[in-house]
Parts: C-alpha cells; structure tokens; sequence
C-alpha cells in the first residue's frame, strides 16, 4: 500500500477524494489547496494524499525523485513508461479498494491530480471495475491514449471529469490538454473544460471551478 498523508473534516467520512501530486513533490504538496475547498454542504470528507514511489527519471538525468512513473523524453505521448503507468496504477486502485473497505462507497470516491498525478488519475478513473463519482485532472494529460477505449471499465464509461489547464504552461503543453478533453469527450465523457492565464501551477479561480463542480457530483 502507498504511505499517505491524510485528513478527515470530520468523523466518519462517507466521501473520500485521493489527491495525487506531481513530479517531484510528494503528497502534503496540495494539502493547502484542498484546505480551499468547502465542501461542507456534503458532510464529512477524507483527503487522501499518497507519496508516489522514488525513482530514477530519465528527462532529469536519472535524478532519483518522487513519481508515478518515468518521464522518458520531452515527447510525453509518444515514448511513454508503461510499465510504470500501469504498476502505479495498480497501487492507487488499492487505495480506492481501502476506501470501500473503510466504508467510503466507490460512487463517493473522487481521484485528483496534478500533472502526473493527472495523468494517473485519468487511467486509473477509466479503468477502475467500479463506478467512482469523478475524476479531476489538472495540468496533465491523458496517458496511454491508444488503449483507453478497449480498457475501459463498463462502469466509468460515462465517468464526468474536470480537466483544467494553463495557457502559459510550458512543461505540460496546452495543446495536450486539449487533446486529452477531445479524446474524452469523443469517447462519451462529460468534460468540464477550464483554461486559465498561468504556467504550470494552481489559481484561485481553477480551485472556485473545482469546487462547484465538485460539489455538483457529490452533492
């Protein structure tokens, strides 16, 4: 199981919205921008951060850092890690197994990320055997795009996701994210889209979108 940080608004959480951070970072990275949220009106929640593994990335010189999975070249679609994507995969679907265990159903489950965190949200989302409430990727993109179709999970296939993005991003390309909602959405994915005057980071207004949005499918 992956270590993680985690916080409960209140006791005996009936929600549960695991938070994946980006390259490098590690789970506390977005414990202040959850700490925006006010989900109130839905009852308790837990946020669940986990700590992707260490690992060598090749892009940064086989610097061992936090990651869900290798970054092999600049090109992020077409020379992609899979055996990483998918082992990571494995491991977060787990976590959404504890949260079914601890009494969280899989239709109160939400999974989040951040640029890689994103891209694993997205997949493991997609892919999970059971009906979860949504999926939230930011500044990411989908991973492994080709197979999406064919491993879908009959549950998700209508999963609603938010997807936001900078247009000022440099690291993961506005142009991937609008790939990404394009291919969800000809999918059959309800994709609410936001854009936003920034680099590779978080606003204040992208975290109001959430927000509503969040509380629109938990509510």
């Amino acid at each position: 199981m992956l270590p993680t940080h985690e916080i409960e608004t209140a006791p005996n959480p009936r929600t549960a919205i695991i938070v994946l951070h980006g390259l490098g970072a590690d789970g506390h990275d977005f414990v202040p921008i959850c700490g925006e949220l006010d989900l109130r009106t839905i009852g308790p929640v837990r946020y669940v951060f986990p700590h992707a593994p260490e690992r060598p990335v090749t892009i940064n010189g086989g610097y061992v850092m936090r990651a869900w999975y290798d970054i092999l070249g600049a090109d992020l679609v077409r020379r992609e890690d899979e055996a990483g994507l998918r082992a990571s995969q494995a491991a977060i679907a787990a976590l959404v197994d504890r949260e079914r265990e601890r009494g969280v159903p899989a239709q109160r489950v939400v999974l989040m990320g951040f640029s890689q965190g994103c891209a694993m949200a997205l997949m493991t989302a997609l892919r999970y055997p059971e009906r979860l409430a949504g999926a939230v990727g930011l500044s990411g993109y989908l991973p492994l795009a080709g197979t999406t179709a064919a491993e879908r999970s009959p549950a998700n296939a209508d999963l609603p996701v938010f997807l936001a993005h900078g247009t000022q991003d440099d690291i993961v390309v506005p142009a991937r994210g609008t790939a990404s909602r394009d291919a969800l959405r000809a999918l059959g994915h309800e994709v609410e889209w936001h854009d936003y005057p920034m680099p590779h980071s978080v606003c204040m207004e992208e975290i109001a979108d959430l927000n509503a949005w969040l509380l629109k499918q938990l509510g």
